[in-house]
This record gives C-alpha cells, sequence and structure tokens, in this order.
C-alpha cells in the first residue's frame, strides 16, 4: 500500500516539477506578460462600449465578445487579434502550471479559474481572427437556459450567481486594500496603485451587477433573459444617475486597463 502511495507522490512531484520548470520558461513568461497586455487592450476596449451605452448610442454589445468585434472591424484589429489570441494562449499556458504547482487549494482555485477565462478569451479572439463570429449575450443565455431545464436549475443558476458576486467582492476588496500589489515582483509606482485600486473596485461593481441578474434570474425562473456583461451593465441604465454610474465604470475599467499594462511589466510570472 505504501509502495503504491509513495509512486502516486513520486508521479505528483514529477508533474509539479515539469509545470515549475514549463512556468520557468522564457517564452511563458513573456507570453504570460503578453496576455497581461492583451488584458489591457480589451479593457480598454470595454470602458469605451460601456461609455458608449451611457451615453445612449450603444448599439453594440458591452462585453469581451463585443470589445473584439470592434477590433474586427478595422484592419490593424485583426493583426491586433491575433496578438492577443497568443498572449491570452500563452497566459492561460501559465495559468496552467500554477494550477499544477500552488499547493494551497484557494490559490488552485484561482489558477483554475484564470485558466478557465483565459482559454475562452483566446478561443474568441482566435474566432474573429479567422473571420468569425460569436455572442456573448448568445452564450450566457444559452448557459443559463440550459442550467435552468437541469435537475434543480433554479438553485444551480442562484449558486452561479452567488459565486459571481464572491468573485466582485473579492475584486472590491483586492482593489480596496491594495491586495493586488502582491501580484507584482516590485512596486509599479504610484500611478499604478491609483489606476490599480479604482480599477479593481469598478470590476468589482461590473460582475456584482452580472451576479445580481443570475440571481433574479433564478428567482424569477427566467434563464433566458441573462445576458452578462452587457445585459447588466444596460439594466442600469434605469436606476437614478444611471448614465452617471455607467460613466463611472467605464472610468474604471479604463482605470483597469492601464494598470494591466503596469501589470504586464512587473507581474509575478
Amino acid at each position: 500500500m505504501n509502495s503504491i502511495s509513495d509512486r502516486t507522490g513520486d508521479v505528483s512531484g514529477s508533474a509539479r516539477a515539469t509545470a515549475a520548470r514549463a512556468g520557468d520558461n522564457p517564452v511563458v513568461e513573456w507570453g504570460a506578460r503578453l496576455g497581461y497586455g492583451a488584458n489591457g487592450v480589451l479593457h480598454l476596449l470595454l470602458a469605451w462600449l460601456t461609455a458608449q451605452v451611457a451615453l445612449g448610442g450603444g448599439g453594440k454589445q458591452a462585453s469581451q465578445s463585443g470589445a473584439l468585434a470592434t477590433l474586427a472591424k478595422e484592419s490593424v484589429g485583426q493583426v491586433l487579434l491575433w496578438v492577443l489570441a497568443a498572449g491570452f494562449v500563452l497566459l492561460a499556458l501559465w495559468q496552467l502550471t500554477e494550477l499544477v504547482t500552488q499547493h494551497e487549494k484557494f490559490e488552485k482555485a484561482k489558477a483554475g479559474g484564470k485558466l478557465v477565462v483565459y482559454a475562452a478569451l483566446a478561443w474568441t479572439s482566435f474566432t474573429f481572427a479567422h473571420g468569425g463570429r460569436t455572442s456573448s449575450n448568445k452564450q450566457t443565455k444559452d448557459f443559463t437556459t440550459t442550467l435552468m431545464d437541469a435537475p434543480a436549475g433554479r438553485l444551480l443558476v442562484g449558486l452561479v450567481g452567488l459565486a459571481i458576486l464572491g468573485i466582485a467582492g473579492y475584486h472590491v476588496y483586492k482593489g480596496w486594500r491594495k491586495k493586488f500589489l502582491e501580484d507584482l515582483q516590485e512596486h509599479p509606482g504610484g500611478w499604478a496603485v491609483v489606476v490599480g485600486r479604482i480599477g479593481y473596485i469598478a470590476k468589482g461593481i461590473a460582475l456584482a451587477a452580472v451576479g445580481i441578474l443570475f440571481i433574479t434570474a433564478a428567482i424569477k425562473q427566467q434563464g433566458g433573459k441573462v445576458t452578462g456583461l452587457d445585459g447588466a451593465l444596460r439594466s442600469m441604465q434605469d436606476l437614478p444617475a444611471g448614465p452617471v454610474i455607467l460613466l463611472g465604470i467605464a472610468l474604471g475599467l479604463a482605470a483597469y486597463g492601464v494598470y494591466s499594462f503596469a501589470r504586464a511589466r512587473y507581474a509575478r510570472v
């Protein structure tokens, strides 16, 4: 029994060592930094689309796919889409090495979640770079409808909403307490701290709106009406001072985008 356990431990240790070597590879490290820069571009585009919604001219989706679709319409954007796709692929690969090498469950969960997010962004970027099209709104609607039709579907949709609220709260906490500095190998400068705090808090607020939509859908049994970030932002238009709130979120997302460039330079990878 002990020999089986020893062999399992040896395999696990070997996998961690291999992942650690991959994570330390200069190509992967450089790629992770490229990925953070790509994330900055994406958030600047999201900020612009959110501002359009606030000003009443939001014909385009204020979502990740909407941001990438905006790029796809420009000649230089096609080239940039390939760069973004490569960055997200390499950043996802680096998160995979983190998933394998981390020992703490919370850190593993973070790495796993980010791996899924960056892999999805890579796929979406490749889709637009190839001339294809996809819609975050439709994907979210299909996901929630499928989930709602499953056994205990309303509970599952509600749990997804609570999970998103938890992530939103973590973003606000991370921004308010400047915890994002722990992700960096050295201090990025006062300007980066300011935009980082604003960016994380604003992104947390936007995510909280998405979580509330999922919970509302679970309560009202209306999974087909959940449209992710775009729907969450548009739902704020009817709030008192809604356009002002949306402009604030747009500025916050832009700040997060600017911070992402600093993170690309100073990230601990």
